[in-house]
């Protein structure tokens, strides 16, 4: 119950700050480099016009062709070598972008945390009290997927996990905690070649559209009209055959007409399919060069990717081949001539549209597997940058008369750790439930959302920011931010009662797990007299319910339910006044809070107040 002290989380900033500075060096060496080579192109195209000029004038029999080969030999080795350290610098640009984001979520450097967009069905029942989306959220911090699919993975595992896959993405999570280049050169890869993410939602559209047209019977007639072309010709050539060759060709192109804007189709469709793939084969190119055999988790995940007879290689090469014979369609003369002989187009429109049944089935497969190992990847980032977070105990089949939520030193894993205050808190059967009272901006508001993001992280698969965490499996619900709508109509009050509303049927429902309720200053939109009513009743139907949670108040009445339930427990935050001020400790203690401090935050802003509320001077 103290702040965090040196640990090894503190050694995680200055083993990147070195890595960095490596980095940097090496990359000035690049530039410097990078500047002889240009010299030396420079000096090699002055030096070999000379030489070219002289022997010319020197010797014109030979016009300086000996000259011209050496220096262009020269020249355009100096120019693949410098092409191939330019490469080089792009990697390494993009490798000291990853690590200075890496960096900023260690330091929770908003700014310089790549912008992702994340959001939560409407009505969720702790997305915006705890901050799970938003600018600066939980999933902007944890996000480093690269693809939409990987994206949306990891915000089911944090908004709707599900306890069947509990056990799995866990164990994925931990094979991947260790393998750090891994994880980077997926990231790598993929921002060498787009800038957005990835889009499987686009593939996955592109290939529920409409199948290419079938063409197989029309290839045939096609190809026999072709033969019987040829034939005639070649007997109207060598044998004096009357010129029937022409009718069979006119057929022959006027079949080919008629099917023009069915090969158009094809062609197009090839063409996106290609470009839409072509960045994923990249990815999928590092996932395939993996040996899995100290991984059993990933290579079950991944399994689709190392059978040899279905790696994502083998297709993307084979439609790589497949658009490149489709595209001689971009050179008239030439696609005119190939066709008049053989029906290319046809054959090859065949072929693009037997691949695209064959692919149909395995491409969102393979797209849905990354995306998970991205999502297991950013939760494992986490980990790695975080050794002092533990993983959590979670029960996913526990009894209900043995109900148990135990953490110690529980910290909110988005505020700075020079600051952060850990408690330790339990709750003990459904139906256990605290009542959290204190002055105003003593850490009730943030205590509650610290049990309630730590939750999302442990049903998630990741490590808590706790010394340890016990628990069953829980169904989280909060009233923690409540917002009132204009366009509907609807008061803060009355949208505070339908979110406590929906709570308590979800902790009334029987045969699902227990529900942890977090509520924040319960009824706060209403008069004093009707909100301490309202608050007793709500409380107790709390107690005999399938749930467990607590609940802050500023009303201190509200206490005394202790006395009546053994199932009711209270806990407090305080504050000490003095010449310099108010100042906070954020532990949490038992009992009621025996302070407050509103009166005397008025008097020091200068309000109207009793005399014997003005703080001390």
């Amino acid at each position: 119950m103290n702040r965090s002290a040196v640990s090894k989380n503190d050694r995680v900033v200055p083993a990147y700050e070195r890595l960095l500075a490596r980095l940097e060096r090496m990359r000035r060496g690049a530039v410097l480099r990078s500047a002889r080579i240009t010299r030396w192109r420079i000096a090699i195209f002055l030096a070999g016009a000379v030489s070219v000029t002289v022997s010319a004038f020197w010797d014109p029999a030979r016009g300086g062709w000996v000259p011209l080969a050496l220096f262009g030999i020269a020249f355009f080795a100096v120019a693949r070598a410098h092409g191939r350290l330019k490469t080089k610098m792009r990697r390494l640009d993009a490798w000291i972008m990853l690590k200075r984001t890496h960096l900023a979520r260690v330091r929770l450097d908003w700014p310089a945390i790549p912008d992702t967009t994340h959001t939560a069905p409407e009505g969720h029942p702790y997305a915006a009290d705890l901050d799970i989306v938003g600018p600066r959220s939980l999933l902007r911090w944890l996000d480093t997927t690269v693809s939409t699919a990987g994206r949306s993975q990891l915000t089911r595992w944090v908004l709707s996990p599900d306890a069947d896959d509990f056990e799995a993405r866990r164990r994925l999570i931990r094979e991947l905690h260790p393998l750090r280049l891994f994880r980077d050169r997926l990231i790598l890869q993929a921002a060498l070649v787009a800038k957005a993410p990835l889009d499987g939602e686009r593939i996955a559209k592109a290939l529920g559209r409409e199948e290419p047209p079938r063409l197989a019977a029309l290839f045939a007639v096609e190809l026999a009209l072709a033969a019987l072309t040829a034939s005639l010709l070649t007997a109207s050539l060598f044998a004096g055959f009357p010129g029937y060759w022409v009718l069979s060709l006119i057929a022959y192109g006027g079949i080919f007409w008629w099917a023009g804007p069915r090969l158009a189709s094809a062609f197009d469709q090839a063409v996106e399919l290609e470009a839409d793939l072509a960045p994923f084969a990249q990815v999928f190119a590092v996932v395939e060069r993996r040996v899995y055999r100290s991984t059993p988790e990933l290579a079950s995940t991944l399994a689709s990717f190392i059978e040899a007879a279905s790696k994502p290689s083998t297709a993307t090469r084979r439609l790589a081949g497949l658009v490149a014979a489709l595209n001689i369609r971009a050179h008239p003369l030439a696609h005119l001539a190939v066709n008049l002989f053989v029906p290319w187009d046809l054959w090859f429109a065949e072929r693009f549209r037997t691949f695209h049944r064959e692919i149909a089935d395995r491409l969102p497969l393979w797209i849905e597997r990354l995306g998970r190992v991205e999502a297991a990847a950013a939760l494992a980032q986490y980990a790695d940058t975080h050794p002092d977070f533990a993983y959590p105990t979670l029960a996913l089949r526990e009894d209900a008369s043995k109900v148990h939520v135990d953490v110690t030193a529980i910290g909110h894993p988005l505020i700075p750790p020079s600051s952060r205050v850990t408690n330790d808190f339990a709750l003990t059967g459904l139906g256990a439930t605290a009542i959290i009272t204190g002055s105003n901006m003593s850490g009730k508001s943030t205590f509650l959302r610290t049990l309630g993001v730590n939750l999302c992280l442990a049903e998630a698969g990741a490590p808590v920011c706790a010394g340890t965490w016990t628990s069953p499996w829980l169904r989280l619900y909060c009233c923690i931010r409540v917002d009132d709508s204009l366009d509907s109509g609807i008061s803060y009050f009355y949208a505070e009662v339908k979110r406590l509303k929906r709570l308590l049927d979800a902790a009334r429902e029987v045969g699902q797990p227990p529900v942890l309720f977090l509520i924040d200053e319960i009824f706060r939109g209403t008069n004093n007299r009707e909100r301490l009513i309202g608050s007793r009743h709500y409380v107790r139907a709390l107690g005999e319910s399938n749930g467990l949670g607590l609940v802050s108040t500023h009303d201190l009445e509200l206490v005394k339910l202790e006395s009546e339930s053994p199932r009711i427990t209270t806990h407090h935050f305080r504050e000490t006044v003095d010449e310099r001020g108010l100042a906070f400790d954020y532990r949490l203690r038992p009992g009621p809070c025996p302070t407050t401090n509103a009166l005397t935050i008025m008097a020091r802003e200068g309000l109207p107040v009793p005399k014997e509320s003005a703080p001390p001077s």
